[in-house]
């Protein structure tokens, strides 16, 4: 029997800690029948000569590199790979995380079920930076089956349109779904909520209720350096989405108050976040300017994460690291 290819595509930056572990995951998954297209965006350390050794013995990894172009230009590196793409199947795995042996014989059996399923995808850990601790399954919150399954068609925006809850490493579209490529907009430094966005209107989804991968979380990771940036580029994006598609997210309860009431609780916390971030990369400047937005733009939004702000403000003033007292605490530290 035929099986069908499945087109991993990897864009890859500065992994070269990485890239190994990322590349075996690969190796070891129990489906076979997949070819693996890396990109590495430029980089300036050894990810582009470690991930060239294993095209070098397994000829289904093919490696490739360009001259940097930066996150903000994300989607002409997944194009890019996509366009080289021979797989009836597209996968994705950025170069700093890794999967579950089983994780593309699972996700390939369902999809080969019901030609009606455009997108497949399931929970993920995210892990400390050597992958040696667990720290939360997502998506964390329960999620209605039906939004999970994106039945019917269309059913998923309403909760896409607030926030990604789909990992994109444990995703596997229908090539043929593709048809515009992946998408990014309104300065985001990520393809997948767009993206996923556009497949929603496109076929149903297929949710894996098991974790199918990890990735690594560290301080200098893009949704810990552009947290805030990135909530701003959110709001953008609902507030195109609801106007494109109102009557179908009016159906679901949809409306332009709540688009907006979430996204200044979202802009409050990730001010907070940020400037959490750069309190770890001792950014005390750019942390105590994160702080101030967070405390005092938004209105009386979240008013707990407000205070967690004053608290990371009075740190950011006397040039001190937060991370010990997050420990003493009980909350999960990023060091």
């Amino acid at each position: 029997m035929n099986q069908a290819l499945v087109s991993i595509i990897t864009p890859t930056y500065n992994h070269e800690k990485y890239i190994s572990d990322c590349i075996d995951s690969v190796l070891k998954q129990t489906y076979s029948h997949w070819e693996m297209i890396i990109v590495d965006d430029g980089s300036t350390d050894k990810t582009y000569e470690k991930a060239l050794e294993f095209s070098q013995k397994d000829n289904r990894i093919k490696v490739f590199t360009q001259k940097n172009i930066g996150i903000f230009r994300l989607a002409e590196t997944y194009n890019f790979a996509l366009n080289k793409s021979q797989g009836k199947y597209i996968a994705v795995l950025e170069g700093d995380d890794v999967w579950v042996p089983e994780k593309l014989e699972i996700q390939v059996n369902e999809l080969e079920k019901d030609e009606e399923i455009v997108l497949c995808w399931g929970k993920a850990f995210s892990s400390s930076e050597d992958l040696s601790i667990d720290l939360n399954l997502f998506p964390i919150d329960e999620i209605d089956n039906q939004i999970l399954n994106n039945h019917p068609i269309g059913n998923s925006l309403s909760k896409l349109i607030y926030t990604c809850y789909i990992p994109a490493l444990t995703v596997v579209v229908r090539k043929s779904a593709l048809k515009n490529g992946f998408s990014q907009k309104f300065g985001l430094p990520l393809v997948d909520l767009p993206t996923w966005q556009y497949l929603a209107l496109k076929g149903k989804f297929c949710y894996i209720n098991s974790a199918l991968g990890k990735w690594r979380i560290y301080p200098n990771q893009v949704t810990k350096t552009h947290t805030a940036k990135m909530a701003e580029g959110f709001y953008k994006l609902a507030v195109e989405l609801y106007s494109n598609n109102k009557t179908t997210l009016t159906e679901y309860g949809i409306t332009e108050r709540k688009i907006k009431n979430h996204f200044l609780d979202l802009l409050v916390i990730n001010y907070s976040r940020s400037g959490r971030y750069k309190l770890i990369r001792s950014d005390y400047k750019g942390a105590r300017k994160d702080y101030l937005k967070s405390i005092f733009k938004f209105g009386f939004h979240k008013p707990d994460w407000k205070l967690r702000s004053i608290v990371g403000l009075l740190y950011s003033i006397f040039n001190k690291d937060i991370e010990g007292l997050t420990k003493k605490i009980g909350r999960v530290s990023y060091k």
